[in-house]
């Protein structure tokens, strides 16, 4: 695909859900283009986690900044024979001139806590639905994803394998780059290597090994190649009977030489082979010689190997990964959460549901993350933005989002930070983007700053997402204002 043609793709306001069109359209008939406030927030945890990893806005600011419809797309549009000339005529100088409001790329976070906040008029926030949340929950699902394997790996090193078996080239791209974000130390994509400065990893495929004469051929011609970066692919054959005694073979001739070398199992029972490969290598003196696996893992198997001591150095991880594995989608919605008073204010809005965690929260709101002395979080506090922030020293009271019973009170001996942050103003961005190993840091660092029974696999403990009297008050009356 050309260039420019892969560019529009990216950044074509076609990219929206039709039905943001012709709302669009309709409010444009009505002049209904007031200021207005979305929020993008997710309903759950995926993989019955008990955290997800905020990841996209890089991806999301450059395409906001890009969005506009071309003059194929405006013909395109015309030739549906739905909406008025003067519509027309307006998306062909569309730009987005909103405002955006964000946590940082790279953010633990929780369901029912906005992650974004755009402000604009009716139509432009409307318009970029679509987009945003299929960036958003995406890169957030694969992100979340290779925190848990990186996790369960016991933060050790992870290689992300997956271009094979990606959602095609773009799910490839934004996989490879939300994956290094989640914890992986390198990609196999070499694209994505160069787009977005990501490490390269590989070692060989069996095609290698059929294509010499021999395995032990192979592995010297490759030792030749690649001196200091050889890694034998060993189960093309036999493991034990065949690729380990070729690997050692050449592998003595690399370390008499100074370098060091390793071994990868793609197959078979792993835990068995990789204790058996140890001992050969080890009763070989070739203690420095390092085990990569790979297969088919997730946070699961490589958990139960970890548990189960397999001497495993790397992980190469593909398909569960970069595709988000047993679980579809990241649950983000986007929801209108004020609009404006046609005086500069904004009236709140709530959305209804019989389930009472889709009754979304209203009004335009800030994040609180509060954390105790020693830096570890307690809770995450919504409150309305320019209500009195939440500070140190103070006892509150922190209700539950759907508005119930369900309280506690907590004094801030340690911190509260503000999480929401100006990206955007008025379409232009107002700051640099971090490197991805500054957003990947952030991951790690942010992960060590939540106590371990909220990163278990099994039945991890629920983290407090709250919201403060005032927000409480105002939800309970529009509740009350709409049933009552």
């Amino acid at each position: 695909m050309p260039a420019d043609e892969k560019t529009m793709e990216h950044t074509s306001a076609l990219f929206t859900d039709f039905y943001s069109l012709t709302m669009a359209h309709g409010y444009w008939k009505r002049q209904i283009t007031r200021r207005s406030v979305f929020e993008m927030f997710f309903r759950k945890q995926p993989f019955s986690g008990g955290f997800s990893i905020f990841a996209g806005l890089e991806t999301l600011l450059e395409r906001l900044k890009a969005f506009r419809f071309s003059t194929d797309d405006i013909r395109y549009v015309e030739g549906l024979r739905l909406f008025d000339e003067g519509f027309l005529e307006y998306l062909k100088d569309f730009r987005f001139k909103g405002s955006v409001w964000a946590m940082d790329e790279g953010t633990v976070v929780f369901p029912q806590e906005p992650l974004i906040r755009v402000e604009g008029d009716l139509i432009e926030c409307q318009l970029i639905e679509g987009m945003l949340l299929n960036v958003i929950n995406f890169q957030s699902l694969i992100a979340t994803k290779t925190a848990r394997v990186w996790l369960a790996s016991g933060k050790g090193s992870v290689m992300e394998f997956g271009l094979r078996r990606a959602q095609g080239p773009d799910g490839a791209m934004s996989a490879s780059r939300a994956a290094y974000i989640g914890g992986a130390c390198g990609t196999s994509n070499t694209l994505a290597g160069k787009e977005y400065n990501i490490p390269v990893l590989g070692t060989m495929a069996h095609a290698w090994i059929m294509a010499h004469e021999s395995e032990e051929a192979a592995f010297e011609a490759y030792a030749e190649l690649y001196p200091g970066k050889t890694v034998f692919l060993i189960d093309t054959y036999d493991t034990l009977k065949s690729g380990a005694p070729h690997a050692i073979k050449v592998g003595k001739k690399l370390v008499e030489k100074g370098e060091n070398f390793g071994v990868r199992l793609d197959s078979g029972d792993i835990h068995y082979l990789s204790v058996e490969v140890r001992k050969m290598l080890d009763d070989a003196g070739l203690t420095g010689a390092t085990i990569t696996v790979s297969n088919d893992l997730d946070e699961i198997i490589i958990h139960a190997l970890k548990d189960a001591g397999a001497p495993i150095n790397t992980w190469g991880v593909g398909t569960r990964m970069v595709t988000g594995g047993e679980e579809a989608a990241f649950t983000g919605v986007y929801k209108l959460a004020a609009r404006g008073d046609g005086k500069g204010g904004v009236i709140p809005a709530i959305k209804f549901s019989d389930n009472p965690e889709k009754t979304t929260t209203p009004g335009v709101k800030q994040v609180w993350r509060i954390t105790d002395t020693h830096g570890m979080a307690v809770a995450d506090a919504l409150g309305l933005d320019g209500e009195d922030s939440i500070k140190q020293g103070r006892r509150y009271v922190f209700w539950h989002t759907s508005a119930d019973y369900r309280h506690f009170y907590y004094v801030i001996d340690g911190s509260a930070e503000p999480l929401l942050k100006l990206r955007l103003d008025k379409g232009v961005q107002i700051a640099g983007n971090p490197s991805l190993t500054a957003i990947r840091s952030r991951v790690q660092s942010g992960l060590d700053g939540f106590d371990a029974s909220y990163k278990r696999f099994l039945n991890p403990h629920i983290y407090k997402v709250s919201m403060t009297e005032q927000l409480r008050a105002l939800k309970l009356e529009l509740i009350q204002r709409h049933l009552g």
